[in-house]
């Protein structure tokens, strides 16, 4: 401590900083004594230093001398009135010491809850930012491209695709916000890039785009090379030859085909079919899809009952109906054709059908010759009894149901009457021969 600094300027409450303290600006005669003071009052700094100069370190404290005694080594120097008087210089007008209250409780908190408030909220807009630009990416949407959905697709996997294909920009959002979706189809479907989440779902709950199809019809009668000449006419992509042996090559098979026939005659579901992009191409589709629908069609009508119901196989039965097909053009005469044939194989009569000496010709005639009569072909029934081997035409839905339910009567023999088609049906011979023979001169035949 510097001993020999006055008292002015110094604070004994707090004591002096190392390296003193540099007093603030006294007047010349701060260190002397005022007009009323007497000299025994204050003492000088001079006296103060020289009794603390003589004080020796071993002497005892009890031995010092003066009006307030000595001091002891370092003791502090304290004369109330030089405090006084500092205390009035140090905590002026021009210098004060200001101290600051600790904070509360309730201060510290508001803080805390206010940053924690600015943390939260920071992390809120930033998270809905990023959901945003997931839900709908900066920019426009651009370009249009088609998108297949294979079927058995869920959310999951149509999402996982459109993301992939870059048309939504996450996939895990797009099936979260599509949770809620109605089920969604299988199909090709138009999208475009950089679309929104919500754009992209009412693409898809407005359905896959209507396929590009070519339509053809099949009627009822045609014989197999027939069809095969229909189809190669409509569809141009396909090929005569894979054609030719998805019909043949008995790898397609209707379920009331028996084994050993490789032929798909008279299973060849007569009706209107639609071909997309890809089954323009491909020849074994279609024919495929004609088989099923027969199976489906005979089924419907109870072919697996035949042999109980009109004691022939299904195979026999679908022969015979091709015979009705091919001999009836209205649907009230096809039960009765049916009968006729039934009455006919159980009386042992050879079934003497026109249409199945055509079918051995391979040509379709409005007369037959002779010769046309006499063709050594196990299809003349002219000339062999029974059923053909194969149907002789692709029958109908009544044609199908017609042979299955015959009407009931004794008819032997029926004969072309009119020009629209009608039969007339008859169990006498010598009334067919009459009605024949007025029919060909009126020019019906």
């Amino acid at each position: 401590m510097n001993e020999d600094r006055s008292g002015a300027g110094f604070d004994p409450l707090i004591g002096e900083p190392p390296g003193g303290i540099d007093s603030p600006a006294r007047r010349p005669d701060a260190d002397l004594p005022s007009a009323g003071d007497s000299p025994s009052a204050r003492p000088a700094p001079q006296a103060i230093a020289a009794a603390t100069t003589a004080a020796s370190p071993n002497e005892p404290v009890a031995a010092a001398a003066g009006p307030r005694g000595a001091p002891a080594p370092g003791d502090m120097l304290l004369d109330p009135e030089a405090i006084a008087e500092d205390e009035a210089l140090f905590f002026g007008d021009d210098a004060w010491i200001r101290f600051r209250r600790p904070w509360g409780f309730w201060r510290r908190l508001l803080v805390l809850v206010g940053g924690l408030a600015l943390v939260l909220g920071g992390a809120y807009w930033w998270g809905n930012s990023w959901l945003q630009r997931q839900l709908d990416p900066p920019g426009e949407a651009h370009g249009s491209f088609l998108v297949e959905i294979p079927s058995g697709a869920g959310v999951n996997d149509i999402a996982r695709i459109l993301a992939s294909e870059g048309v939504v920009a996450n996939a895990t959002i797009a099936r979260l916000w599509w949770r809620d979706a109605a089920d969604l189809q299988a199909g090709s479907y138009y999208f475009a890039e950089n679309m929104s989440v919500d754009a992209a779902r009412a693409v898809l709950e407005s359905g896959p785009i209507p396929p590009v199809f070519e339509s053809i019809t099949i009627p009822e009668g045609l014989w197999l090379s027939e069809i095969a000449d229909r189809l190669l006419d409509s569809l141009p992509e396909f090929d005569p030859v894979e054609l030719q042996a998805a019909l043949t090559d008995g790898r397609i098979r209707s379920r009331y085909v028996p084994a050993g026939i490789t032929s798909l005659e008279g299973v060849l579901f007569p009706d209107t079919y639609q071909v997309d992009e890809t089954g323009v191409s491909d020849e074994r589709d279609l024919v495929r899809r004609m088989v099923e629908q027969f199976d489906t069609v005979a089924a419907q009508i109870g072919y697996d009952d035949a042999p109980e119901r009109i004691g022939l196989t299904p195979y026999q039965l679908l022969v015979a109906a091709s015979v009705v097909e091919a001999e009836a053009a209205r649907s009230e005469d096809r039960p009765k054709v049916a009968r006729v044939i039934y009455n006919r194989l159980n009386e042992g009569m050879p079934l003497q059908m026109d249409a199945t000496v055509l079918y051995a010709i391979g040509q379709r005639k409005s007369s037959l010759t002779l010769t046309d009569l006499d063709i050594d072909s196990p299809y003349n029934t002219r000339r062999f009894p029974g059923l053909p081997p194969t149907p002789i035409a692709a029958p109908g839905r009544e044609s199908l149901a017609a042979a299955m339910n015959p009407e009931p009567g004794e008819w032997l023999f029926f004969v072309l009457v009119e020009r629209d088609g009608t039969l007339f049906f008859t169990e006498d011979y010598d009334e067919f021969l009459v009605r024949a023979a007025d029919a060909r001169a009126r020019g019906v035949f």
